[in-house]
């Protein structure tokens, strides 16, 4: 079985961070987001999966891919973003005669791919779809069930038939692509896969529909990022390899060798990347600080920074933060009590 990742889209509810990256490659929990979609599908026993790109993704995505293992992954072109069910039918030539599943990359399964999979080789349907119960269907394809199986779907209801959406993850037959090419687009003029599900349901195909256990996660927007690392961080262990001086570290936190700890307080669950300097700091529960960055003279907590940024000499404490790759924030004379900030690549932000 394969698997395609959709990874073309330009990630607009994300902006400002997503002006100079591609969104699956933000990071949470101490990598980027397209790469704990390939260990999850690694997980499930999948290791063909095809990355749908755009001109303007392909390199960022390309690089943040560079060093994964176990897996054989294969860049797919898609030159027009005309939706989901476009970018599957992309993939067609790929994907050949195979069963596959596709895994929407900013999507996160507390227990990952393999029950969706192993349900669907099991019972062999025409497609597998998993489905969440959400307080607000309105914002999302929509199933109706009959026991197991989908009768109806529908894209962003007005009326929705039921409260269990689509969450990221189908499972296909190469059926699918026999009704993406003849299907015409929607009315926003994108193809879209809720539409191709249907069409399978109207031809009589069997299509199920299996709930998710445990938490599920879009990291469509910023506050969603912030919610995906702290889900992440929950489940790391311990890990004290750096060098740490007249600090106080408590909790789960990760400090590799090459990172630096000096006269700072770090509470858990924190992870920091390599050649990370904390000095004269405090870093709370729930905060992953990017490979190089500089925190010193500052409180963070709950929090996501990324690569190479710096922050220093800030009053008072940074929370629920984005700081994107090679930002600067630094502290002024006077400021409020807290500051919340979604900040993109290479800002410059004082705050005084």
């Amino acid at each position: 079985m394969k698997a395609i990742i959709p990874a073309a889209g330009l990630g607009t509810r994300l902006r400002p961070l997503t002006f100079t990256r591609p969104k699956p490659v933000l990071r949470v929990a101490g990598q980027p987001i397209i790469r704990h979609a390939i260990q999850t599908l690694a997980a499930a026993g999948i290791t063909e999966i095809g990355v749908v790109v755009s001109d303007i993704t392909r390199g960022e995505i390309q690089h943040a891919l560079r060093k994964v293992q176990g897996v054989t992954v294969t860049l797919i072109n898609q030159h027009e973003q005309l939706g989901l069910g476009h970018a599957v039918l992309t993939a067609r030539e790929w994907v050949g005669e195979s069963n596959f599943c596709v895994y929407l990359g900013d999507n996160l399964f507390e227990f990952g791919a393999r029950p969706f999979i192993e349900q669907f080789e099991k019972q062999t349907p025409a497609a597998l779809i998993a489905l969440v119960e959400v307080p607000d269907p309105t914002a999302f394809g929509v199933a109706q069930l009959d026991g197991q199986r989908i009768t109806r779907l529908v894209e962003k209801p007005k009326d929705p038939p039921s409260n269990l959406a689509v969450a990221g993850l189908y499972c296909f037959t190469p059926q699918i692509f026999e009704v993406l090419e003849g299907m015409p687009p929607s009315a926003r003029g994108e193809y879209e896969i809720t539409d191709g599900i249907q069409g399978l349901i109207d031809r009589g195909c069997a299509v199920l529909g299996q709930r998710v256990e445990g938490w599920w996660k879009d990291t469509g927007r910023p506050a969603d990022l912030l919610d995906a690392n702290r889900l992440l961080l929950e489940d790391i262990e311990a890990d004290l390899q750096g060098t740490i001086e007249d600090s106080l570290i408590s909790g789960r936190v990760v400090v590799p060798a090459s990172a630096r700890v000096i006269r700072s307080k770090i509470v858990g669950p924190v992870m920091l990347d390599e050649d990370v300097i904390i000095e004269d700091a405090y870093i709370g529960p729930f905060t992953s600080i990017g490979r190089g960055s500089v925190i010193r003279g500052a409180e963070v907590e709950h929090s996501v920074v990324d690569e190479g940024a710096v922050i220093e000499n800030v009053g008072q404490r940074l929370q629920d933060c984005l700081i994107g790759v090679r930002a600067r924030v630094s502290g002024g004379h006077t400021m409020p009590r807290a500051h919340k900030l979604t900040i993109s690549d290479a800002s410059v932000v004082e705050l005084a």
